[in-house]
């Protein structure tokens, strides 16, 4: 039986055969921060450090029966969307979340292309992303080239980043988390922008091949953060803190874009 005190993350996204994104890097990333991770995987991949080889869609009554099933034995604190690779998943998902209690919060991290740049969301289905998904979610997290897409605006610098953020705001999203890790600038900045406040979160940025997987790992952290009842601002904070850390002391895995070490909790500094 589970430990009712135990926050419950339900993740939606695809399997990552390599293991350091999607649904495994997911499941690490919730239980090295103390949740209890459950999964509904919506692709699988064959893919590794060097990219992404094939993508083969679940259907989408094998991905509403995942989810259904979770929710009405084990339930859910708090939900993160990874991967949703077509127009029809997208909607399958959103029709499903409309329906679910809507105390339970939901990251979404709006993935478009895989680290080797393999476009993982089918075209034309960004706009059904953006106005079937995205205002059923309590905080999106795009990095720069996915928040361009959101607004067709172009981001060059800080000041791009937190004006693009509040025009996502504007489009009917409740919070946006701005990942800036595209910019060519000494310092990492990540800026929280809700409906009345905008808040910064930077850090030396560590230049590396080794971060395959760190979009998935910060809105997972961020999930787990929210459903341990953790303030929205604090589990930024922490999800932040555990990235960069994880970053810092990536096991160099593979022949390209290594994974995190999702473990870091275990490393003293």
């Amino acid at each position: 039986m589970i430990n009712k005190k135990l926050a419950r993350i339900m993740t939606i996204a695809g399997s990552d055969s390599g293991g350091g994104a999607g649904i495994q890097g997911d499941i690490k990333t919730i239980t090295a921060l103390g949740g209890f991770a459950t999964s509904a995987i919506t692709a699988i991949t064959a893919q590794n450090t060097l990219g992404v080889n094939n993508i083969l869609n679940i259907p989408l009554k094998m991905i509403e029966d995942q989810i259904l099933a979770i929710l009405d034995d084990i339930g859910a604190d708090a939900i993160k969307i990874g991967m949703l690779s077509n127009k029809n998943i997208i909607i399958c998902i959103a029709n499903l979340l409309s329906k679910i209690n809507k105390n339970i919060p939901i990251v979404l991290d709006p993935v478009m292309v895989a680290k080797g740049g393999h476009k993982l969301l089918d075209s034309g289905a960004e706009e059904t992303l953006i106005k079937k998904l995205m205002p059923l979610c309590s905080i999106i997290t795009p990095n720069i080239p996915e928040a361009e897409v959101i607004t067709g605006k172009k981001i060059n610098n800080i000041k791009d980043l937190e004006a693009t953020g509040k025009m996502i705001i504007k489009m009917g999203i409740n919070n946006v988390l701005m990942k800036g890790g595209h910019l060519k600038e000494s310092t990492l900045t990540d800026i929280l922008i809700t409906k009345n406040k905008v808040k910064y979160f930077q850090n030396d940025k560590i230049i590396t091949k080794n971060s395959h997987g760190t979009g998935c790992a910060l809105s997972s952290a961020i999930a787990c953060g929210m459903g341990q009842k953790m303030s929205l601002n604090f589990a930024v904070k922490r999800a932040h803190a555990f990235v960069n850390k994880s970053i810092k002391y990536a096991p160099n895995i593979g022949k390209g874009n290594g994974p995190l070490n999702h473990l870091i909790n275990n490393i003293k500094n």
